[in-house]
């Protein structure tokens, strides 16, 4: 039985790639370093900010003092920038709506820090979630289920009862690290066989078709 539904943010909830694109780029321009596409940092993104940097950064140049540097003028850039763009993607609001009514539990799960993804969540989709976890001091980052066990607690619910949205190999492992299904969706930034090769069990094309799946799961 399907009692909530645990949301990754970015590429999931919300699209937030040319915010992000362009803080990075501001601060790898910063140091001389070269900077890129906007569709690169779909592939970039996923692993907190400084993995980011670090796969940013030219080859020989990925140094800790380098992504600490470059991160620094991000997290300035970024902190005042980081919702210029970023949007709810469409059907978004429409499925969290659905999964409310319908008596479903709904959280996000995030390497994004707090303060950021409590402003953009509010933004994009309004004060619906239960919970947001953003990136805590302490907590590891996804992949890594603390995060998600935490949520559980706060929701009271086990694993079993959990659906984990998310369009990343770090999703699809978090799901599959914290006991939740594993649901991918391909409106965000990276393929389906990433999703496929990383666990998951479902993938879907729009936000509404996970009412299908919890529909057919709980009888």
């Amino acid at each position: 039985m399907i009692k909530a539904v645990l949301f990754d943010l970015d590429g999931t909830l919300v699209d937030s790639i040319v915010d992000l694109a362009n803080g990075l780029n501001f601060g790898l321009e910063s140091y001389g370093f070269p900077t890129h596409p906007i569709e690169a940092y779909k592939i970039f993104v996923g692993n907190g900010i400084p993995k980011t940097i670090e796969r940013a950064l030219p080859e020989g140049m990925k140094t800790k003092e380098n992504i600490e540097k470059v991160q620094k003028v991000f997290f300035e850039h970024y902190s005042v920038h980081f919702a210029d763009n970023t949007k709810a993607y469409d059907g978004i609001c429409e499925l969290v709506d659905e999964l409310i009514s319908r008596g479903l539990k709904v959280a996000v799960i995030t390497n994004k820090a707090q303060g950021m993804a409590d402003v953009v969540v509010k933004k994009a989709v309004g004060d619906k979630f239960s919970c947001i976890f953003g990136k805590r001091d302490g907590i590891p980052s996804k992949p890594d289920p603390t995060s998600a066990h935490i949520v559980m607690s706060e929701l009271s619910v086990n694993p079993d009862e959990c659906v984990f949205l998310g369009d990343s190999c770090v999703d699809m492992g978090t799901a599959v690290n914290c006991g939740a299904l594993p649901v991918g969706e391909r409106w965000g930034y990276r393929d389906e066989q990433e999703l496929w090769d990383n666990g998951a069990k479902y993938i879907i094309n729009k936000p509404i078709e996970l009412i299908k799946i919890i529909e057919e799961i709980n009888g």
